[in-house]
């Protein structure tokens, strides 16, 4: 990623965009602002921004189905959800659309900017997997940090999140290891947007979806009750 970060802005209440958007130009964020779901989607297709704010009641398609639809089409952009939802069903829903970061409404711009600068400071590291090469094997699933992608033991291919890759490749590299949830708050969030650690067992139950036989009875993604997970390489029955 060189050059200024490149944002699309998907909100409705022409306000509080036009209030976003001037403190993201203020960092040096590039900013393109969109206010309808259809037109937000044709712009995620095209995978031409670095980060996607993305609201959930929009006219003519709300966001889940906005995120839904792109990761299904494999775009990987990050998107944080700015929506006024903040049940915990709600986020539930936005994490399994594929969202990688969700902010309540009301909030405060501060907290905004310091989100959207993790995102952003996780996409570089996803660049920088680029070079590194390395597939992770586990059981009969296949993991390529380089692209954020894998082959589950079905023979599905998947096209992970930012934060699935990230937790993921963590867990892999101390495979064996108890990882603390506080651990992997760090690792991928950082202390400075902290969200809870309940987060962190909603994104080991998506991966557990797609790269464990039997979810309820994983054999890769191992909870240790009070503390936090470890990961093992070969399927341990």
């Amino acid at each position: 990623m060189s050059g200024a970060a490149r944002i699309l802005l998907v909100e409705d209440e022409l306000t509080l965009a036009e209030g976003i958007e001037e403190n993201l130009v203020a960092e040096g964020y590039t900013v393109e602002h969109v206010s309808d779901g259809l037109h937000a989607l044709e712009r995620m297709k095209r995978a031409e921004h670095d980060l996607v704010l993305l609201d959930v009641m929009l006219p003519r398609k709300d966001g889940y189905s906005i995120c839904r639809e792109a990761r299904a089409s494999g775009v990987d952009t990050p998107v944080l959800f700015l929506t006024a939802k903040s049940g915990s069903r709600d986020r539930i829903e936005g994490l399994v659309a594929g969202a990688d970061d969700y902010l309540p409404k009301p909030f405060h711009l501060d907290e905004l900017l310091l989100r959207v600068a993790a995102i952003l400071r996780r996409r570089l590291w996803a660049a920088t997997q680029r070079e590194a090469g390395r597939v992770i094997v586990f059981g009969e699933n296949r993991f390529d940090p380089q692209g954020m992608t894998a082959t589950s033991w079905d023979g599905r291919k998947h096209s992970l999140t930012l934060k699935e890759a990230m937790i993921l490749q963590n867990l892999a590299e101390r495979q064996g290891q108890v990882v603390s949830r506080e651990e992997i708050l760090d690792a991928v969030w950082g202390y400075e947007v902290f969200p809870s650690s309940r987060t962190v067992d909603n994104f080991i139950v998506r991966l557990r979806k797609r790269f464990e036989p039997t979810p309820d009875s994983p054999r890769h993604f191992h909870t240790v009750r009070g503390v936090g997970y470890r990961f093992t390489l070969r399927a341990s029955e």
